[in-house]
């Protein structure tokens, strides 16, 4: 017997969009390129051949179209891991969950989602403008803890090894470490875009090791990652979306990854406050390429 979703689990709007983001299941896509930044899904749309609808609630922003002939959208999902949970849940449920019956449906629709982001350098040799994929991501918000088969999609022995070396702080969620979809990665990475291991923090200042006027409870915390390996790769960046996409993406079935722009170097405290220009090749090459 089919499980049936109560409206108190999977929202709805009164003309049949999901809540909040508010997409109906006829305007998805399978591919679907996402951006933080509302005000970045007009650049993205700029590309499109032909823009077939646009709605927006709250931070979410959607531009339907097509690109070189085939359907297309952009979707921004504000800042944070939490909204992360939100757009991927409900894109995942506008393609699998019938909106009528409410029973999930019995062929399985693949999303490809690729982020597009900014993102700072943790190590010196990563040069601002550098594309910087997520091959693997730390997720420091916890989010993918409390879904069952976190275990399955994660990688336990990479955990094991990145708590142990920073003697991870137990009043601190669990780090969680999930891979990009591997076929994704060499087809929009190609030869031009560097491999890294990408944490997703919980938060901009603190979370990210940045002192404002409020001491750190690990001062030292950055500097430990940034001497951590794992076979031989480094701790590249941080950014605060890419582990939840990739975990709850491989959960679901889907095939996604994330691609930033670096903004700033940490490590050498150097920024960009000029990077849209960088972002906007990174976004053209992403939609040739996905």
């Amino acid at each position: 017997m089919a499980t049936i979703i109560p409206p108190s689990e999977l929202i709805t709007n009164p003309d049949g969009s999901v809540f909040p983001l508010p997409l109906k299941p006829e305007q998805l896509t399978d591919r679907v390129i996402l951006v933080g930044d509302p005000g970045r899904v007009n650049m993205v749309a700029e590309f499109f051949d032909t823009k077939t609808f646009e709605v927006s609630s709250r931070e979410f922003h959607t531009i339907g179209g097509t690109y070189r002939g085939k359907p297309i959208m952009c979707l921004s999902h504000g800042i944070g891991p939490d909204n992360i949970d939100i757009v991927v849940t409900e894109l995942d449920a506008l393609a699998n969950v019938d909106f009528q019956t409410r029973e999930v449906k019995p062929q399985h629709r693949t999303l490809t989602l690729v982020r597009i982001g900014t993102s700072g350098a943790l190590q010196p040799e990563l040069s601002l403008g550098t594309p910087v994929i997520a091959r693997h991501s730390i997720g420091f918000d916890g989010v993918l803890n409390y879904y069952a088969g976190r275990n399955q999609v994660a990688d336990l022995d990479f955990e094991k090894e990145f708590t142990t070396h920073t003697s991870w702080n137990p009043l601190w969620a669990a780090p969680y470490v999930v891979p990009a979809d591997p076929e994704l990665v060499d087809r929009i990475g190609r030869d031009d875009m560097v491999r890294g291991i990408t944490i997703s923090a919980v938060g901009f200042y603190g979370p990210q090791g940045r002192e404002v006027r409020l001491p750190l409870a690990n001062p030292d915390l950055n500097r430990t990652i940034e001497a951590f390996q794992y076979h031989g790769n480094k701790v590249t960046n941080y950014e605060m979306e890419s582990a939840p996409l990739q975990g709850l993406g491989k959960l679901m079935g889907h095939k996604a990854m994330t691609v930033c722009s670096i903004i700033a170097n940490r490590y050498n405290e150097e920024a960009n406050p000029n990077y849209k220009g960088g972002v906007r090749k990174l976004i053209e090459t992403v939609l040739e390429r996905i």
